[in-house]
């Protein structure tokens, strides 16, 4: 039988695929597998997910930015608006108890699969036949509005928030897909870094744990970002979005107290 700690290390290598391939997606299951997979308690999960993200986020960006597809001004619209949601989303996490801050956490990953599932295909990938969708002009407060509710999100929760970046970088940032795509990971990193100062007065991190899972994710970004400009990312994304809405599920019946008590 596998090991946890082997399945942790797989699972944080997707994490990184999917935030490389697609800019988003993996963040969302980081606190799960650190929970459930690999016996980290949740209010510490949520901090070590902000550290995970945040340098996967990073690695990911430096390879699209020499790509040419991050766009540093609007990544820093987003970024700054998302650093201030993030450290006054952080405090709130200790509010909750851990059951209802996973509901919480799985009500989060069943939207964000549904949205996954029901989008529009992508067009991020580096095909002829493929279309790119037509960005709309920047439109700077919506843009502040936009990446400061996923800064909160972000420290709330700890997770990257890519799935709403992405689309608010082409609605109100002005940017094609595939911009949108290395962009985002940059905000992410930005976002996370806010995150983890919020969460860093709230107790010690299992640092060496930390770092096992973010070189495995770091691995995996790696290889999305290569694979970015091939390949056709619209499958993937169902497939994850359908693992996502699993692992929502798998989470609420794990924590049904929360609704009917013990």
């Amino acid at each position: 039988m596998i090991s946890p700690v082997v399945l942790g290390m797989i699972l944080s290598g997707l994490i990184g695929l999917s935030l490389g391939l697609i800019g988003g997606g993996g963040s969302i299951i980081t606190v799960p597998v650190l929970v459930y997979v690999l016996g980290v308690g949740v209010h510490e999960a949520v901090g070590m997910s902000l550290a995970v993200v945040g340098s996967t986020s990073f690695i990911g960006s430096v390879l699209h930015y020499q790509r040419g597809t991050v766009k540093l001004k609007t990544g820093l619209i987003f970024g700054v608006a998302g650093m201030i949601g993030a450290l006054i989303g952080a405090p709130l996490t200790v509010l909750l108890s851990p059951s209802a801050l996973m509901v919480t956490f799985a009500l989060l990953m069943l939207l964000i699969s549904l949205l996954m599932l029901y989008r529009k295909p992508n067009p991020s990938v580096a095909t002829d036949e493929e279309k790119e969708i037509a960005p709309q002009k920047i439109n700077p407060w919506k843009a502040f509005l936009a990446g400061f509710g996923v800064g909160i999100l972000t420290g709330f929760l700890g997770v990257g928030g890519g799935f709403l970046i992405v689309p608010a970088l082409v609605m109100f940032g002005g940017l094609g897909m595939k911009e949108a795509i290395g962009t985002s990971l940059f905000v992410i990193f930005l976002n996370c870094i806010a995150g983890l100062l919020g969460h860093a007065s709230y107790g010690e991190f299992a640092w060496g744990l930390t770092i096992l899972v973010t070189l495995s994710a770091v691995i995996g970004t790696i290889f999305g970002t290569l694979l970015s400009h091939r390949i056709a990312a619209n499958k993937l994304q169902k497939g994850f979005a359908i693992f996502v809405l699993g692992v929502g599920i798998f989470i609420l019946l794990k924590n049904y107290e929360v609704f009917f008590g013990k």
